[in-house]
C-alpha cells in the first residue's frame, strides 16, 4: 500500500469521470470508485500525491457506512478487488484497498453540508454578520465554539476548478423538490450527530461534514464518501480549546500550509515540500488508526 497513485490507468474499464480525489468507472450494473491518492485543497488538485492517502479514505468511508446501515441505505457493494468483477482483477495492483463497487444512483444535484461548530468559512462570517450560511446565531460566540445546536448548510456542486455556493434551504428545496430536501436535511443531521457522538469517544471531534445523496429506484441513498478526513473536520479532542482554529487530521493542514505562501489560489499548485506531504499522510492514517480501533 505504499505506493502513491495519483492517476488509474485501467485501459478495459470504462472511465467516466475522473474528480479532485477519484476515478470513476461504469461497469455496467455497477460502478467501481477508486480512490486516489491525489489531494485538493481550495479546488486546485496538488501536483503531488499524499501516501496511503486513497486507503484511508476508503476504509473510514467503509466504517462509516457499515454504522448508519439502520438511518439510511447506502450504495456500497464490496470494497475487496476478489468481490469485484473478474474484468478488474487484472488491475489489482491500483485497486487494492482504496476502490469501491457500488450500486447506480441518481445524484441530487446539491452537496450536503452539516456544520456541529463554528469554524472555516462559517467563522468568517460571524465576525462579519453574526450568522451562519445566513443564518443568525447568539452573540459572543468565539471560533471553534460548539454551535447552539447541529445546522444543514446545503450548496451547489461546482465543476471541477469551480466553488461551490452556499445555498438556503429553500433554493435547496427548489433544486430537489421540498420533500427530498427535508429528507436529506433530516437524515444528514442523523448521520453527522451519531456519528460525532461515536467519533468522541475515539478522541476526535467531528466539527463538520459534507453528504451526497442520490435517488435509486426512487429510494434515496447514500453516495460517494462517508464522514472522511477529506469531507470533514476531524479535530483531536484532547488538544480542543475553543477561541483560535483546532490542529486537525484532515487536509486543513495542508491549506494552513498554503495559507503561508504567496500563491493565488489558482492552478498550477505549488510544489510541496516532502515535510508536508508526510505530515499530512500521517494526519490521514491518524485519523483511520483512532477511528477503527
Amino acid at each position: 500500500m505504499n505506493n502513491v497513485i495519483t492517476q488509474t490507468n485501467c485501459p478495459n474499464l470504462n472511465l467516466v469521470n475522473r474528480g479532485k480525489v477519484r476515478d470513476i468507472y461504469d461497469l455496467g450494473e455497477h460502478l467501481l470508485i477508486v480512490t486516489t491518492d491525489r489531494i485538493s485543497a481550495f479546488d486546485v488538485i496538488m501536483a503531488e500525491g499524499i501516501p496511503q492517502k486513497g486507503y484511508v479514505l476508503t476504509q473510514i468511508s467503509k466504517f462509516w457506512f457499515e454504522q448508519m446501515t439502520d438511518l439510511i441505505p447506502h450504495h456500497l457493494i464490496a470494497t475487496e478487488v476478489d468481490d469485484f468483477p473478474a474484468l478488474t482483477h487484472q488491475y489489482r495492483d491500483q485497486l487494492e484497498g482504496r476502490s469501491m463497487l457500488t450500486k447506480k444512483a441518481q445524484p441530487l444535484p446539491i452537496e450536503c453540508i452539516v456544520r456541529g461548530y463554528l469554524s472555516g468559512s462559517g467563522w468568517k462570517e460571524y465576525q462579519q454578520y453574526g450568522s451562519l450560511c445566513s443564518i443568525p446565531l447568539p452573540e459572543g460566540l468565539v471560533q471553534s465554539d460548539m454551535l447552539p445546536q447541529t445546522l444543514f448548510t446545503p450548496s451547489t456542486k461546482a465543476e471541477l476548478g469551480e466553488h461551490d455556493e452556499n445555498i438556503s434551504f429553500e433554493q435547496a428545496a427548489e433544486l430537489c423538490g421540498q420533500e427530498t430536501a427535508a429528507q436529506v436535511s433530516a437524515v444528514s443531521i442523523a448521520i453527522y450527530e451519531r456519528a460525532r457522538q461515536l467519533a468522541d469517544t475515539k478522541g476526535i471531534i467531528i466539527a463538520d461534514t459534507k453528504f451526497e445523496f442520490g435517488l435509486l429506484d426512487g429510494q434515496l441513498i447514500w453516495i460517494d464518501e462517508a464522514l472522511t478526513p477529506d469531507s470533514s473536520r476531524f479535530w483531536p479532542k484532547d488538544l480542543y480549546r475553543p477561541g483560535s482554529a483546532q490542529p486537525s487530521f484532515d487536509k486543513q493542514f495542508l491549506r494552513d500550509y498554503l495559507e503561508t505562501l504567496d500563491w493565488g489560489k489558482q492552478a498550477p499548485p505549488p510544489k510541496l515540500p516532502q515535510e508536508i506531504v508526510t505530515k499530512t499522510s500521517e494526519k490521514y492514517l491518524e485519523a483511520l488508526k483512532l477511528l477503527t480501533a
